[in-house]
């Protein structure tokens, strides 16, 4: 596999060369400083982009010219990545010598359609196809509460937020209020302003002559963007609570929702890229893991309890299914399946039973092109290495390392989702 990066005037252009797969695959990431009243906008306009085009202005008819083309995959999806909104627009379509000459050059004219051409008639975006969007917005948003583990994460990063402009808080989906002030002229106004001011960075994987691929991306991509300095993508926290805040919320559900959100104070760019990994996998990520082995299987207390890393923001996040009476047993638990870390409790076979998991993931992300983008976005975001490099260091940590690690994660937030309804099955 070859990687190789090109400064354009306007982007970024990565290119990943391998002959592991029949497709080719780009993603065009588009990323702007992270504003709560644009959350909704920004949602909006990726869809309004997938869904029709200038040329291809109903859904039907952008569906037939991808299946013209062996069925491109047209698709997209916004997140943050830390203090930025990324807004991503994927083309995965088959390689030529597969199908015929001329597909690839077309598939990539299809998607500078997607993104150059939109469905815009006297600067607003069509009124038809804009319906369509809000209706299906409206109702995802209208349906958050209908996830209750979903709904509990939501709560309780809001109730762990400090600042208004604490990105972590903000819901992934947008906000109603935010959404029913979209027009179709506001919006095209916000996609103008999109294509004139984000970062941009244009991932290209699979087997191509390298060349070739430049002339097209310089032919089709069409970015007049201006160059904006970037501010710092990662959130960062100076202090932890001295007493970890609990806060208990009711809602009409079978089953009570655990959140618990913890600050990493003060890692270095190792601890943070390799033993924060294994940390994690030790304490709650899989069936190995100190929370399944003793509070799921050895006490019976959670329906499920795992913990995950978000690294950009620096917080390690618990979530299980518990039943409410079990709660004040399953905190004084995980505090101490965090302090037995924190203690060095822990075996080498731990450490390296976990390096085993890590090293199998790593192994796994070759079989997918989109696994692959994400590693070497992650190698220009948190300077991590590809992933023979993680291998190598993740192999090189030692307990030591894990200990002091376990003493930057501070409890800040604990967050229970209480369901009402089980009293009525008890």
């Amino acid at each position: 596999m070859k990687y190789k990066t090109i400064d354009k005037k306007s982007y970024q252009l990565h290119l990943i060369k391998t002959d592991r797969f029949k497709t080719i695959t780009i993603r065009v990431n588009m990323r702007s400083k992270m504003k709560k009243h644009e959350i909704s906008l920004r949602n909006f306009l990726l869809d309004m982009l997938i869904y029709s085009t200038e040329n291809y202005p109903t859904r039907r008819e952008l569906v037939e010219k991808t299946q013209d083309l062996y069925a491109v995959n047209l698709y997209g999806k916004c997140y943050r990545t830390g203090n930025y909104n990324s807004m991503n627009l994927f083309a995965s379509f088959l390689n030529e010598k597969y199908t015929e000459d001329g597909m690839t050059e077309e598939s990539i004219r299809l998607l500078s359609e997607v993104l150059f051409h939109p469905n815009v008639r006297n600067q607003e975006f069509d009124l038809e196809s804009f319906q369509v969007i809000k209706h299906n917005n409206e109702t995802m948003l209208k349906s958050i509460k209908d996830n209750p583990q979903r709904y509990s994460l939501i709560r309780m990063l809001e109730n762990m937020q400090e600042n208004e402009d604490d990105a972590y808080s903000y819901r992934e989906y947008g906000y109603l209020e935010d959404l029913e002030n979209i027009t179709p002229s506001n919006l095209y106004q916000y996609y103008k302003e999109v294509l004139r001011t984000s970062l941009v960075d244009i991932y290209v994987i699979g087997n191509f002559d390298e060349k070739q691929m430049i002339e097209w991306m310089d032919k089709y991509m069409e970015f007049h963007t201006l160059k904006t300095p970037k501010e710092d993508i990662m959130i960062s926290f100076s202090k932890a609570r001295k007493k970890p805040q609990i806060i208990k919320e009711k809602e009409h559900f079978n089953q009570s929702k655990l959140s618990i959100g913890c600050k990493l104070i003060g890692m270095d760019e190792r601890e943070r890229n390799y033993v924060l990994t294994l940390y994690n996998i030790m304490l709650g990520n899989g069936g190995d893991s100190r929370f399944f082995k003793n509070i799921r299987e050895k006490y019976s207390l959670c329906y499920y309890m795992n913990s995950s890393v978000n690294k950009l923001d620096n917080l390690l996040l618990i979530r299980s299914g518990i039943q409410k009476e079990n709660f004040e047993e399953c905190i004084r638990l995980i505090k101490q399946e965090m302090k037995e870390i924190e203690k060095g409790n822990f075996e080498e076979e731990e450490l390296e039973a976990a390096k085993k998991t890590y090293i199998t993931l790593l192994d796994e992300i070759y079989d997918n092109q989109e696994a692959i983008i994400e590693t070497y976005i992650a190698k220009e975001l948190l300077g991590i290495g590809d992933i023979e490099e993680r291998k190598q260091e993740i192999t090189s940590v030692v307990k030591e390392e894990i200990i002091a690690l376990s003493k930057k994660v501070h409890l800040d937030t604990i967050y229970l989702l209480e369901g009402d309804m089980e009293d009525e099955q008890n």
